[in-house]
């Protein structure tokens, strides 16, 4: 999507990732978000005072959250809080939230959002639909400009440098990685990084590290999310693996809505750190 289509085709469906048509709100809106990332882009988006209830995992804006109630977490929302926020919209995510208590949510809210963002290409449609929804359409149309600006930087260095297969850790005991269907993984390829294991079959697989594949891996990356990796795994999982292991923020490369551009950036830094000094250890 081009960033002019954010401000001018507004006469488009506003459609979520269930095929859901939506329409923009009239009168009072009352929002809550069951998603970390995006109750950051409902805030960056200008709409906090509307936003009456967000997950426990929701921390970001740090200040703005501080006084909007908890709903319990992003799998085990407590159905009679979000009940009483009297809510006319309700934010949720495929990935993130679970489908049963989505429904029963559905039961007494009017309006669902369901979002599935798998590339950080897909945020542009994200903004567009919460910029419709929310009438809030120039704040989208920034958002889109700076994404469209950061994504050009990320495959700038993708270009430049030779591409790097890599295995990202999200998890300890088991240990566990990301499918390259995931969101994170589609935006490491942005800027070059192209993840193992290839498992099409589990979106979270297990890491076996007699693996024969482990062999192509050029780098392993230590996320602070979910699990947080620190400065006291990065030898253990370099014996393991063979291979020199680096920290890296989680949120910046898992986290889309406003966040998007931000993380694209931080990994585009990161790749060109790395290549330069040929190890590097970034937390």
């Amino acid at each position: 999507m081009k960033v002019s289509e954010i401000q001018h085709d507004s006469a488009a469906p506003l459609i979520d990732a269930l095929g859901v048509h939506h329409r923009p709100a009239d009168g009072a809106v009352r929002i809550v978000s069951l998603v970390p990332s995006l109750t950051e882009l409902v805030c960056d988006l200008g709409l906090a005072e509307q936003l009456v209830g967000r997950t426990g995992f929701c921390i970001h804006p740090r200040a703005t959250l501080k006084s909007i109630p908890k709903v319990g977490g992003t799998k085990d929302v407590k159905l009679d809080v979000v009940r009483a926020l009297a809510p006319t919209h309700l934010i949720v995510n495929v990935d993130e939230n679970r489908r049963e208590a989505v429904e029963e949510l559905a039961s007494f809210v009017p309006n669902v959002i369901v979002t599935h963002p798998c590339r950080p290409e897909d945020n542009f449609e994200l903004y567009r639909l919460f910029g419709g929804v929310f009438r809030c359409e120039d704040a989208a149309a920034r958002l889109a400009a700076d994404l469209a600006d950061a994504l050009a930087g990320a495959h700038a260095v993708a270009a430049a440098l030779p591409p790097e297969r890599v295995l990202y850790l999200i998890w300890r005991a088991p240990w566990m990685s990301i499918a390259r269907d995931t969101y994170i993984s589609t935006t490491l390829r942005a800027v070059g990084w192209e993840t193992l294991p290839e498992d099409p079959a589990r979106r979270y697989p297990e890491i076996d590290w007699r693996a024969s594949w482990i062999a192509e891996v050029a780098r392993v990356f230590l996320s602070s999310e979910p699990y947080r990796f620190g400065e006291q795994h990065i030898d253990e999982v370099a014996q393991l693996s063979g291979r020199p292991a680096t920290l890296i923020d989680g949120e910046m490369a898992s986290w889309y809505g406003s966040r998007a551009a931000a993380g694209l950036r931080y990994l585009t830094a990161l790749r060109r750190s790395l290549a330069e000094d040929g190890m590097g250890c970034v937390a």
